[in-house]
Parts: C-alpha cells; sequence; structure tokens
C-alpha cells in the first residue's frame, strides 16, 4: 500500500486538486508541505494533534514539512466556522504563544538537518505595504467570487468586518510565499479551510504562471479535530500543565463506541490490517480498543512512561486493578479541616470537582457523586482526620471526574 492510499484508507483525505501529481509526490518523498496553525492559545489542543500526526506520518515517508506558525494572520482572525469575531490579541501574547507551539511541535516533527522548517508568517505579512497588497494581490481575487465562500457566508448574517474579509488573501499569500521561498509545492488544511488554500493554488499559478504547479489537499482533519476535541469542561490540551496526562488518557477511553476505530486509523500509528481486526470487535472487546486508542495516543504526546501511569490509574479506578497513585490527586493537611473533620461540598470545591458550593450541592442531591465507591446523598456528610488518612480516599463525581485525597 503506497503512502497515499494509506492516508485514504485512515480516513484522512476529502478532495485534493490533482490526485495523480500529489502521489507522484508525497509517494516518492518528494512533498514540501505546509500546515498552518494559528496561534490563539498558549498550547496546541487535540484539533492541532490531528494535523501533527499527519505531519509525523508524511515525514516518516521522506516527506518535508513546514509547520507555518500564524503570527501575522493571528492580527486579523480567521472568520472560518464562527458566527462571531475572535477577540484581538497583542504582538506579545501572539509571540508567547507561537514560542510555547514551537516547544509543542518538536515532540512531533523532526526538525535537525533541514528535515523540516518551523516559519512564522509574519516575517512576510507584517512588513507589507497597503498599496503593494492591493495592485499586487488583491488583484487576483474576485469579491464575487470570495462571497460565495462557506467561511464567509457563514458570516454574512451577522457581519463580516472587512478586517476578517482579508483574511483569504493573507493566507493564499502564505502558500504564494512558501512556494517561492521554500520550494513548497503543497498544502494541507481542514475541510473549513477549502476556499482559502485554493485562493493559494490560485494565486500562484496566477503570478508566477501554468508552470509554477502547486497542489492543495483538503483533509478531514480540522472537522473531525473540532468533533473530537471538544469536552463539556472546554479543549483537550496537549500541555500537560492544561490537560494532565490522566486526563488525556481518559478523554481517549471515553470516546463514543462508533468513534473508537476511527480514531485508531486517523490517529494512531499501529498498522492497518491490526486496525482492521479491531472491526471485527464487539461488546466489552471495544473497551479494549479504547484502552490500545487512549495509551498509543498519551504515549505519543507525553511519552510511554506517562501513558502507562494513566493507565494504571484509570484500571485501577474503574477496573480494581491497577496502581492508585498515578490517579490525579489533591493534598490537604489538618489546616484544612475545622474541628478536626470537613463536609463534603468542601472537598468537591477544594479538589475542583465542582466551581462552587452550589455547584456540589446539587451534585450530591441528584446522586453524582461517590466516595470510596460509595454513592453519598447526604448534603451534610462530612469526613475526619482518619478518614481523609485511610489507604485510598477516592471522590468520584459523574462518570469521568475523579479525584484520589492525600492527608498529609
Amino acid at each position: 500500500m503506497t503512502l497515499y492510499d494509506e492516508l485514504v484508507a485512515r480516513g484522512l483525505i476529502a478532495q485534493v486538486t490533482d490526485e495523480t501529481e500529489i502521489k507522484e509526490l508525497i509517494n516518492n518523498g518528494k512533498a514540501i508541505f505546509y500546515i498552518g496553525f494559528d496561534p490563539t492559545a498558549d498550547s496546541l489542543h487535540v484539533g492541532h494533534f490531528m494535523a501533527l500526526c499527519l505531519m509525523k506520518r508524511l515525514q516518516m515517508a521522506g516527506n518535508k514539512p513546514i509547520a507555518l506558525i500564524g503570527g501575522g494572520t493571528a492580527m486579523i482572525g480567521d472568520p472560518s466556522g464562527r458566527t462571531d469575531m475572535r477577540q484581538m490579541m497583542t504582538p506579545d501574547i501572539i509571540q508567547h504563544n507561537c514560542d510555547c507551539f514551537k516547544q509543542q511541535m518538536s515532540h512531533f516533527i523532526d526538525f535537525s538537518e533541514d528535515k523540516a522548517i518551523m516559519v512564522n508568517n509574519a516575517e512576510w505579512l507584517m512588513d507589507l505595504n497597503y498599496i503593494e497588497v492591493l495592485r499586487e494581490v488583491g488583484a487576483h481575487f474576485s469579491v464575487n467570487r470570495m462571497l460565495t465562500a462557506e467561511c464567509y457566508k457563514q458570516r454574512m448574517e451577522k457581519g463580516l468586518s472587512f478586517l476578517e474579509f482579508n483574511y483569504m488573501i493573507m493566507q493564499s499569500y502564505d502558500f504564494y510565499t512558501l512556494f517561492q521561498k521554500y520550494g513548497c509545492n503543497m498544502q494541507f488544511g481542514g475541510d473549513d479551510q477549502w476556499s482559502n488554500m485554493l485562493g493559494g493554488t490560485e494565486l500562484i499559478r496566477r503570478k508566477l504562471g501554468k508552470d509554477a504547479y502547486a497542489m492543495t489537499i483538503n483533509l478531514l482533519l480540522n472537522s473531525e479535530g473540532k468533533k473530537m476535541g471538544k469536552t463539556q469542561s472546554g479543549a483537550v490540551w496537549l500541555d500537560p500543565n492544561k490537560t494532565s496526562p490522566f486526563d488525556f488518557y481518559q478523554y481517549w477511553r471515553n470516546v463514543s463506541d462508533s468513534d473508537v476505530l476511527k480514531c485508531l486509523r486517523m490517529l494512531t500509528f499501529l498498522p492497518l490490517e491490526q486496525i482492521d481486526e479491531m472491526d471485527k470487535w464487539q461488546g466489552s472487546q471495544l473497551n479494549t480498543a479504547k484502552e490500545i486508542l487512549a495509551f498509543e495516543l498519551t504515549k505519543l504526546v507525553h511519552g510511554e512512561q506517562e501513558a502507562e501511569k494513566a493507565q494504571n490509574g484509570a484500571r485501577a479506578l474503574f477496573a480494581g486493578s491497577g496502581n492508585t497513585s498515578n490517579m490525579p490527586s489533591v493534598k490537604l493537611s489538618s489546616e484544612d479541616l475545622k474541628d478536626d473533620s470537613i463536609d463534603l461540598i468542601s472537598l468537591l470545591v477544594m479538589a475542583e470537582l465542582v466551581s462552587s458550593r452550589s455547584e456540589g450541592r446539587r451534585a450530591i442531591e441528584q446522586g453524582g457523586v461517590t466516595v470510596n465507591n460509595q454513592k453519598v446523598t447526604d448534603i451534610k456528610a462530612t469526613y475526619t482526620a482518619d478518614d481523609l488518612a485511610a489507604d485510598e480516599f477516592i471522590i468520584k463525581r459523574g462518570k469521568k471526574k475523579y479525584i484520589k485525597i492525600i492527608f498529609e
């Protein structure tokens, strides 16, 4: 199976501009491709993780990735998939986020010996002259055609600012610059970026002629990333300080039965033959598939040691086996007690299982709180120092939130 065929089999590719030429390039390690990352936060998240896995997969086959950090486009904001305008960020915040991205990307992509490069589009966008942009770039874009793009149509009802309207031009100029400066001949992006990416392909042809051939590959990464990267509590981050390895593991351990095989194909580096065998699995076997998924992805992001700790902690909590020392925990001391005891609502708040005492009270009354596997419905329940100092004191809220109390 060729690399391109594998990408198709893993469900990654939605549409392309020239399949024959694209196959030739990536199957033979000749692609110099880029994927863009807008630094809207100080950590990458699951949506980015999908793109990073793809870059790693292509690099392993000899192709050269360009990780484009949108330090310039972040000054404008991408309207794609949004109904409101993004909050404006200062240059200092954008630079800080770019630095964080670079550190995290290095865990996935080998930047040594020119095997990959990382660039910031602020290098060329921030120095552009407005008149030059209008004459040299804007002249090649049809306003009528731009307004038919899905990314703009979604914003027309509430109002699309002229600032955001320029995002397509800026992203197109990125591909044009990368083509000239680094020989970039291919771009990858999520399905909601298709119009923006086609703009870049067209700009290269219009400015440099039909011989200046560049390809565009539309991936299903973005829509799936947004779907999989959302939880009730927010995004799933790759930064262990934002989402712990244990919580990262548990996020993937709790994917739906219908998504587990899809995630295994798209995100892991397990052989397709092995994953295809799992297609036959049913019932409790799907839980095994979820454990495999969670372990493989946690290992990829946080290392094998952290993945093993997370797996042991999860098994200890849900299957009655494993090492509970790897479970998320909070430390308390006698100073946190009043008259040698503490009420359950206070414990829930201190363990950050709830955001307020009222939320904690509701959780208990609704039967959503257990202590050491025993459901507690009494909002006045209290625990002594001896209770907390027991070998294990584990509080669980709902099916997915839990914490081990360590009393010192």
